[in-house]
């Protein structure tokens, strides 16, 4: 059992002793393209989305040099009729190039690699010729051994993530990828099948073309591996059960993602921590991701800084995902900053509507913190403008709301209103700030029908609940009448003891020079309901 050939079973063994979710069908979808066109895959995911955990699980499965049964018998993979096939029937070369990058210096790390599998190659098969390419070596190994190689790479892209600025390393490493993938005689010879992950996508073009034939599975189209990519809402749901943990907070924390077919994927990391603390909050924080937000937001195209502000706020924005560079120092505009951030973890995509959107409450808060902490004026400006309409809203200044509401339309979308939906609009991105102090919800279930915008205060927020309704081309007095026959805030009094009852409206028909926002605020209390039952 060595470090990089054959690495045994003992990391997935230790990933079984803690909470677990059954992922092992994914072994099922690789076993399928064994020895086929498509032996070469590429799945790349977020950190902290399981991408180690699934590398030492096809190790534990693949390795010819262990025993690994008694782990995946009473798994998924254990029904499919190719189990047994391929259980323990390979050789793996086991590359975790985050590792490899901390063992070796800059441009040493290719002939690392070769100097320590050739190294462990001879250990196991003294018979095996060492040769004088790398790729002819292994070939020399399948002949000896008598089967072909599984290679397990993680973290595939460090090199290139890692290294931004160092292009004659990144040469170096893709070229020795090129001898092992591109040679499809050599490749075919040497191995039953490859899965390499990473964070960033394969480029199909320029330098990373030495890779461009894997078969890739993306967070913008994860195809039939999207629900290993983290957990689904019935895993979340049973763990919830299992380690008596609030369901519907988890939801609201860490689900958000979605793929076509897949509605609902959690966080899978956020989850156990979550479970093992029995604390929800932002566990995104400690990842090293989080440091590189700040500086994506802060890059000065047209129109970003508004667009952050937009997201914050709960509005989807439409992106155009395909002329991203797939790296991390080529951006030409707005759109190749979300898409890598839908690649980070950042934003949720949904190829049918090709919109992007941040998919929960951790996420949320990461923003909000790099937005307040950014440098860019017009990211400050809309920042603090956003504060001040809270506060007005909270201290009941109407007349403060409907300019500022006014003036967010006017500046941010000029185009005209056509129904409430489009006030909805506005209205998130003028209280886009809430991160802080509340949970926004839409639609929510309240009383006699669905309360248009609620925002509920966080644990320890001394703010009230805020419960918005919209008229577009009705009274902001017709809101506030609706919110209370229709008994919105007695949904949500377990959320807080002050309730404001905030009803916004639009006039389109009123004359030129008339047509503003108007706002009432009203404060709700217990008593309306007694006076009500009252009655």
């Amino acid at each position: 059992m060595g470090n990089y050939l054959n690495p045994g079973n003992s990391g997935f063994a230790v990933v079984r002793n803690d909470i677990y979710v059954d992922k092992t069908g994914m072994i099922g979808l690789l076993n399928q393209t064994i020895d086929t066109p498509r032996r070469l895959t590429c799945i790349s995911r977020p950190r902290r989305f399981g991408k180690s955990f699934a590398a030492k699980m096809l190790c534990a499965y693949y390795d010819k040099t262990c025993d690994s049964a008694e782990l995946f018998d009473d798994l998924e993979i254990a029904s499919d009729a190719q189990y047994r096939q391929y259980l323990n029937r390979y050789d793996v070369i086991y590359l975790d190039m985050t590792e490899v990058l901390g063992e070796a210096s800059g441009m040493d790390i290719v002939s690392y690699i070769k100097r320590n599998v050739i190294s462990e190659l001879s250990e196991q098969y003294a018979n095996v010729k060492v040769a004088e390419g790398f790729a002819a070596t292994l070939a020399n190994a399948v002949e000896a051994a008598g089967n072909k190689f599984m290679m397990i790479i993680d973290e595939w892209d460090a090199p290139i993530r890692e290294a931004k600025g160092d292009t004659d390393l990144q040469r170096i490493y893709l070229e020795f990828l090129r001898s092992l993938f591109k040679n499809s005689a050599m490749t075919d010879k040497i191995f039953a099948a490859v899965y390499m992950t990473g964070i960033l996508p394969v480029q199909k073009d320029g330098s990373q073309s030495a890779i461009s034939d894997f078969k890739e599975f993306t967070m913008i189209k994860p195809r039939q591996f999207g629900k290993y990519v983290g957990f689904t809402q019935n895993e979340v749901s049973v763990l919830c059960r299992d380690h008596n943990r609030d369901f519907d907070k988890m939801k609201r924390w860490y689900d958000g993602y979605s793929f076509r077919n897949i509605e609902s994927v959690y966080n899978p990391n956020s989850v156990i921590e979550a479970i093992h603390n029995d604390d929800y909050d932002s566990y995104w924080t400690q990842t090293s991701a989080a440091e590189s937000l700040m500086g994506y937001i802060n890059l000065d195209f047209d129109g970003l800084g508004r667009t952050v502000a937009e997201l914050v706020g709960g509005v989807e924005i439409t992106v155009d995902t395909n002329g991203f560079a797939n790296d991390l120092v080529t951006f030409r505009d707005r759109e190749d900053v979300l898409t890598l951030l839908i690649h980070l973890g950042y934003l949720t995509y949904d190829e049918t509507t090709q919109k992007v959107r941040i998919p929960n409450e951790e996420i949320r808060m990461e923003f909000a913190k790099a937005v307040r902490q950014g440098k860019r004026t017009d990211t400050i400006r809309r920042v603090r403008e956003s504060e001040q309409l809270i506060a007005d809203t909270v201290h009941g200044n109407e007349e403060a709301v409907g300019r500022q509401i006014e003036r967010i339309h006017e500046e941010e979308a000029p185009l005209h209103y056509n129904n409430e939906q489009a006030l909805r609009s506005v209205i998130k991105r003028a209280y886009f700030s809430y991160a802080d102090e509340y949970m926004m919800f839409e639609e929510l279930p309240s009383g006699s029908g669905y309360a248009d915008i609620v925002y509920l205060p966080k644990k320890g927020s001394v703010f009230p609940v805020l419960v918005i309704e919209l008229k577009w081309n009705q009274s902001a007095d017709s809101a506030i009448e609706q919110i209370r026959n229709r008994r919105y805030p007695e949904a949500v009094t377990e959320y807080g003891s002050e309730i404001l009852l905030v009803g916004i409206s639009y006039n389109k028909d009123a004359p030129a020079g008339e047509r503003r926002h108007q706002c009432r605020i009203e404060r709700w209390s217990n008593k309306d309901t007694e006076r009500r039952t009252d009655d």
